[in-house]
Parts: structure tokens; C-alpha cells; sequence
């Protein structure tokens, strides 16, 4: 008997968000219906996702970076399809893969220069716990700095990390030794370096949560001073590599070369999970230093022949598409239109990011009129305007976004990496129109922000 997915998919297509209620996060079905994002999305190819009824949808978060490629790329497609064909052995515990050998081989020609050795895994998450187990081994020590509002995973080890306590609250105890610092503040991390106590310093070249850049000499400093009091620099890639920024790994816009560097996300071409630690030989070299320890860390589906394909085919798409080329050049003209943009409209403070990693910072107008709506607002719940502005989006122009993170007025575009000239146009077109509305108190927007601040205050008394 086989099992025909496509006939499933059509049979219980109108049981979607009554199977996530009864037996997933009824949460995440909750919000969902309440902010009108319940769409039933039937097809997607490259950066658009199509509706039921074939409407389409231009992507702005991409899976929070995992789609690069945009989703379905052929390319990716085939070599997927190929592995499938050829029947061959895959993880043979007591062996080595081939595929696994190639993508290594591909990648430490494109990381920085010190980077030798790789280690593959599942995902960001296990890159960060790797990495953190990596760091303390190789140097014997067991502080782990990190910034924050750093974002680097959830499972224990990288909420360890986590900058955001939202993320934290109930989870504890936490690992020991863990501290966190302000991001781009080198006199902090120099403090926290001088005890010599350090294993790791772990940081984000751009933060996610909130797209918050450095000063140009940030890193390349953090690197120094980690190096002069003998700690490790762990780049986390994880969602600003493989060409997010506008160059391979967003590193390169600082001449920086970590000791780690932490990828995943786009690695996966969009349809298998992988993640990936590159490192110097002399870490690798510490850490299974015996024969007796070649397995003393791993994952037990990390090398399979599909992830480690995907991988091949990302990176060869990236290449022969131009599409880190094509990141650069528009992001930065839309970083261009927006904050033309930014001066017209009271709402509205400034874009910025590189590459298509961008941000939208949103605060307090100067007229009487819009302060007190916005007052109203934030009242409420700090961060609520930017529910303004991902909405009618969503709702109106069919533009998927999402606030940068919990409690700032921030929207966050992560387009895939593929988008073109007119997806630009409709971007900004579309933020002119969503932003003009804005500005009309009383209006149908603000009609939505009343609702939504009884929302957040009825919640806020549940709570």
C-alpha cells in the first residue's frame, strides 16, 4: 500500500489549524487568527507563497533566512531527487561519507583563511552548543561571553546565551558561566576578558533581534582583545551567512577572521536541515585529539547524504545565480527608497541593515495629533505601532513580515536572496501606502491599533 501525500494534502486541507489546536501549539493558532494571518498557503516557488484561492504573497521572512534560494529552487530540486535515485548507503555509523567530504571541502574554500576544519550538525542551535563544548575544551576555561539582545538558539546550551529574557523566563537553571555584555561596546568585553577566565567570546556580526550593526571597528577588535587574553572569536553566522549581507559571510565587511564560525539556515537550500561549525585545525585537532575521541561529540544524522547535497547545490546557486551580487545591489537600493521614505513620514525614523537583512525603526512623532495616538499605543504595550505596519502588509498588499523582536517598534525584511527589481518596487510602494495611512488620525489603522491595544491589555491583566 503506498502513501499518496498529495492526496492527503487535498483531503484534509480544511483541517489544518484544527489539527495545530488539538494536538500542536493552539498558541501559535490563536495569534495567527487574531492578527489575520490564517491563510491556507497551497504552492510556493521562488520568493512567493500562493493561497488557496492562487493569490500570491511576496515572502519577507523567508523562514527567518532558511529560504536564501527562495523555496523550491530546481537546482536544489534535483540533486535532492538525485540522492533519492541512486539508493546509497547513508549514515554508515562505522564509515565516512563522501558527500560530507565534498561540502567540507567547498566550504573551507570559502570561509576565512584560518578556518580548516568542519564540523557538521542539525542546526543553528547545535552549531552554538558545539561550539560552546568546543570553546571549553579547547581552552580550558568555562566563561562564555555573549551580547545582549543576542539571539542564538533555544535549545539549552544557546538559551544560555540568549540575550532576550523573554526566551529565558521559566527555563532555569541556565549553564553557569555565561555572561552577557553590551553589543558593540569593546571597553565592556575588555573588562570581562581581563580575568583570563574566558573560553569563548560568541557574537552576531549583526544582531538578528532588531538588525543591530557595529561600528566598522567592532569586530575586528573584539577579535584582537579576545585573542591578546587568550579566548576564542565565535562569529554566529547562522542567518547572516551564505550571501544575507551582500558577501558570503557578513564577517568579510570588517576583515575579520574568527576562530569559529557557525552556519546553518540558508545552508539547508530550504528542504534539509543542516548546520555547520567551521574552525581552525588546531581546535579540531584539540578536541578529538585521540583515537579514543573520535566520537566524543556529534549528531547522529548530521552528515546524511541529503542534507550534505543540498548544501552542494546552495552553494552552486549562489554562485552561478549572482545572488550575493544581487543581495548587495538590492538592498542597498531599497535601504535607498525607504529612507527617502523615512523623510516624509513623522512615523518613521530610518532603515538600515546590509545586503537584504534590514531593519524599519519606527518612534514618536513630532504633531501634537500622532504623539497622543502613538502614546496610546505604547501604553498599552511598548512595540505595538509596528503591528500597524505588518498587518495592513499582510492584509492589504500580501507582504509577510514580523517585528524584530519583543517590545520595539522594529519591522524586520529577510527577503530571499532571489528577489528582483519589481519585488522592490512593491516593497516600497507598498510601505508608502501602509505609512500614508498611518499618518490619518482618526483612520482605519488606527481603528486596528485600538483593537489591538485592548488585545495586549486584556492579556496583560490575564497575565
Amino acid at each position: 500500500m503506498s502513501v499518496s501525500i498529495a492526496e492527503l494534502l487535498r483531503s484534509r486541507r480544511d483541517d489544518k489549524f484544527a489539527l495545530h489546536e488539538q494536538y500542536l501549539n493552539q498558541q501559535m493558532v490563536r495569534v495567527l487568527r487574531t492578527i489575520g494571518y490564517d491563510r491556507l498557503y497551497t504552492r510556493a516557488e521562488g520568493p512567493y507563497l500562493y493561497d488557496e484561492a492562487d493569490h500570491r504573497y511576496l515572502d519577507l521572512l523567508s523562514g527567518f533566512g532558511v529560504f536564501a534560494l527562495g523555496r523550491n529552487h530546481p537546482t536544489v530540486k534535483a540533486a535532492l531527487r538525485e540522492v533519492l535515485e541512486l539508493d546509497l548507503p547513508d549514515l554508515v555509523q562505522m564509515d565516512v561519507s563522501l558527500l560530507a567530504g565534498v561540502l567540507a571541502e567547498k566550504l573551507v574554500q570559502r570561509t576565512p583563511a584560518p578556518l580548516t576544519r568542519l564540523f557538521f550538525c542539525n542546526s543553528g542551535a547545535e552549531a552554538v552548543e558545539a561550539a560552546i563544548k568546543f570553546a571549553r575544551y579547547t581552552t580550558g576555561r568555562s566563561r562564555i561571553l555573549y551580547c545582549e539582545h543576542a539571539f542564538h538558539g533555544l535549545t539549552m546550551g544557546a538559551l544560555s546565551l540568549n540575550g532576550e529574557e523573554i526566551f529565558r523566563q521559566g527555563f532555569g537553571p541556565l549553564l553557569p558561566d555565561c555572561e552577557a555584555i553590551p553589543f558593540n561596546d569593546l571597553e565592556a568585553l575588555e573588562r570581562a576578558l581581563r580575568t583570563r577566565e574566558t573560553a569563548a567570546f560568541i557574537v552576531e556580526p549583526i544582531q538578528g533581534k532588531g538588525v543591530n550593526l557595529p561600528d566598522d571597528d567592532y569586530l575586528a577588535e573584539a577579535a584582537r582583545l579576545c585573542r591578546k587574553h587568550g579566548a576564542l572569536f565565535v562569529a554566529d553566522e547562522i542567518q547572516t551567512g551564505l550571501g544575507r549581507t551582500g558577501r558570503l559571510w557578513a564577517v568579510e565587511h570588517w576583515n575579520v577572521e574568527p576562530d569559529m564560525l557557525l552556519m546553518a539556515k540558508a545552508l539547508s537550500g530550504g528542504f534539509v536541515p543542516v548546520g555547520a561549525v567551521a574552525m581552525t585545525a588546531k581546535i579540531m585537532d584539540k578536541v578529538f585529539n585521540r583515537m579514543d575521541r573520535a566520537v566524543v561529540h556529534g549528531s547522529t544524522f548530521s552528515k546524511n547524504n541529503m542534507a550534505m547535497a543540498a548544501g552542494i547545490a546552495t552553494l552552486e546557486v549562489l554562485e552561478s545565480e549572482n545572488l550575493i551580487a544581487n543581495a548587495a545591489r538590492q538592498g542597498e537600493a531599497m535601504l535607498a527608497q525607504l529612507n527617502e521614505l523615512a523623510q516624509r513620514y513623522e512615523f518613521f525614523h530610518q532603515a538600515r541593515g546590509r545586503g537584504l537583512m534590514i531593519a524599519l525603526e519606527f518612534g514618536k512623532p513630532q504633531s501634537f495629533k500622532l504623539k497622543t495616538a502613538w502614546n496610546l499605543l505604547e501604553t498599552a504595550n511598548r512595540g505595538l505601532f509596528s503591528q500597524m505596519i505588518t498587518i495592513p502588509l499582510f492584509k492589504k498588499h500580501r507582504i509577510l513580515s514580523q517585528v524584530a523582536g519583543h517590545g520595539m517598534n522594529v519591522v524586520k525584511f529577510l527577503p530571499p536572496l532571489v528577489i528582483g527589481d519589481d519585488d522592490r518596487r512593491w516593497i516600497v510602494e507598498a510601505m508608502d501606502d501602509v505609512l500614508a495611512d498611518c499618518h490619518q488620525v482618526p483612520g482605519a489603522i488606527w481603528d486596528l491599533g485600538k483593537t489591538l491595544a485592548g488585545h495586549a491589555i486584556k492579556a496583560r491583566k490575564s497575565a
